[in-house]
C-alpha cells in the first residue's frame, strides 16, 4: 500500500497516478501550511498576514493597491481589505486611499511591520531548513523544478 493511502486511510487504490501526485501535493502543502501557522502564532501572525507583510516589503515606500496585494499573494484571501485593517489595527500597515482614483485603497507597511520582519528573518529562514533539511539540496532542485512544471501547465 502506498504511503499516502495509508496516510489518508483509504482502502481502495487511487484512480490513477494523476490523482495519487494530486492528492500528495495537497496533503504536503496542508502539513507545511499547518507547520508554519503554529509556528507564526509566536509572532501573533497568520501565514497569510505574514505572506501580506513581506509582499508590502518588497513594494518598498510606495505599496501597492489591495488588487495586486491580492495578485501577489501564495494563496488567494478574497478580501485583502479586510487583512490590511487587521494589520493596520496592530501598526503593522497603513492603508491610504489613491488620489487618482479614491475607490482604489494602498497598503504600506509601517517601520512597525518592517522591524517585525527583521527579527522574523532569521527564525523563519532557521526554520525553512528545518522542516526541508532532511531532503537535500539537489533533491530541493528537482523539487523546484517539477513544481515549477506542473504550474506551467495549461490547466493553470
Amino acid at each position: 500500500m502506498a504511503r499516502l493511502q495509508t496516510e489518508l486511510k483509504q482502502k481502495r487504490p487511487f484512480q490513477s497516478r494523476e490523482q495519487e501526485a494530486y492528492l500528495s501535493l495537497l496533503r504536503t502543502a496542508g502539513a507545511l501550511q499547518s507547520s508554519i501557522e503554529d509556528w507564526l502564532k509566536d509572532f501573533g501572525l497568520t501565514g497569510t498576514q505574514y505572506n501580506a507583510l513581506r509582499i508590502l516589503r518588497g513594494a518598498g515606500t510606495e505599496g501597492l493597491p489591495c488588487s495586486e496585494i491580492g495578485e501577489r499573494m501564495i494563496t488567494r484571501d478574497p478580501d485583502i481589505t479586510r487583512l490590511l485593517n487587521r494589520l493596520g489595527k496592530r501598526g503593522l500597515v497603513r492603508r491610504s486611499r489613491a488620489k487618482s482614483d479614491r475607490r482604489v485603497i494602498h497598503g504600506k507597511i509601517t517601520a512597525a511591520g518592517l522591524k517585525l520582519l527583521r527579527e522574523m528573518d532569521e527564525p523563519v529562514q532557521r526554520r525553512n531548513r528545518e522542516i526541508l533539511k532532511h531532503v537535500g539540496p539537489e533533491k530541493l532542485q528537482q523539487l523546484i523544478e517539477l513544481l515549477e512544471l506542473v504550474r506551467g501547465g495549461e490547466a493553470f
